[in-house]
């Protein structure tokens, strides 16, 4: 079985297309500091937390900053644009499900994160690019992607599928955020009744590509997540890792309402009064 979308590339596609004008190749790492140590030739980087957050509202952009933001970088809506990163693309994937959210279709995921560009010994650039001021126009956002708290509490009862896609500390209450990660404010931990627990990590290879697609139905089916084809909504702590899951159960296997809770974690584990389950 082949993946339902054509939304990958492989990393001999973009060799071949380094001086293509009409892509616009983005490295969004969860270390920041990786993209001068050297990325792909004419790579745009972005910083996930100073350029796709918006700090006082604690939400990611408005849909006229998002524009913005891209034009000012000199994507237009007419690029193809090619994302990757560190963490076998955690906030690539999250800047992929992002732009689908302000509804540019014309995007897709390299096929293996920024370690395997340097492990095939491919060449690298401590250069930022400069193109020229580009207009990107954003829809309103794209409601059917993204879940927000009342909508998570609502499938409590509706037979939404949850899955939790944290590491089995987290999704039990034993840590509230991945050793070596700062905690970001959850008071309590555990998981949403109810949710499975499915790592993201587990739909990856080793090298960081994707498993194949009969691969990954078979995990999340056998895990309760694509049972019956019910509606499904991914978490994690701060909305990276599951827009990772997402991108596999809405992209590569075609499952139509699939959506990101990016308030996640740190938000539910912040409400008062909100159902928490612990242990395995």
């Amino acid at each position: 079985m082949s993946y339902a979308n054509d939304v990958l590339v492989e990393t001999d596609w973009v060799a071949e297309h380094l001086n293509d004008d009409s892509v616009r190749i983005v490295e969004v790492d969860e270390n920041p500091a990786l993209y001068a140590e050297g990325h792909i030739p004419g790579a745009i980087g972005f910083d996930w937390k100073q350029d796709l957050q918006d700090p006082v509202r604690r939400d990611f952009l408005s849909a006229e900053d998002f524009g913005a933001l891209m034009g000012s970088r000199g994507i237009s809506n007419d690029h193809t644009v090619v994302l990757y990163g560190d963490r076998n693309n955690w906030f690539a994937a999250y800047t992929y499900w992002y732009f689908r959210y302000y509804g540019h279709d014309n995007v897709k995921l390299i096929n293996g994160p920024r370690e395997k560009w340097i492990a095939e010994g491919r060449d690298a650039s401590t250069e930022a690019p400069s193109y020229p001021a580009a207009t990107f126009t954003t829809g309103a956002g794209d409601r059917a992607i993204r879940a927000q708290r009342d909508e998570v509490l609502a499938a409590l009862e509706n037979g939404t599928h949850l899955v939790d896609v944290r590491g089995p500390q987290e999704f039990s209450g034993e840590i509230i955020a991945p050793p070596g990660y700062e905690q970001e404010g959850a008071q309590r931990g555990g998981h949403i009744p109810g949710a499975a627990s499915v790592p993201w990590a587990q739909a990856v290879n080793e090298d960081g590509t994707f498993k194949t697609a009969d691969e990954l139905r078979t995990l999340y089916t056998d895990k309760g997540v694509l049972a019956d084809g019910e509606p499904v909504i991914a978490y994690c702590r701060i909305g990276e890792r599951s827009a990772h899951t997402w991108f596999v159960l809405h992209e590569l296997l075609g499952q139509g309402d699939v959506k990101n809770y990016d308030g996640s974690w740190t938000e539910w584990g912040n409400l008062v009064g909100m159902p928490i389950e612990t242990g395995s």
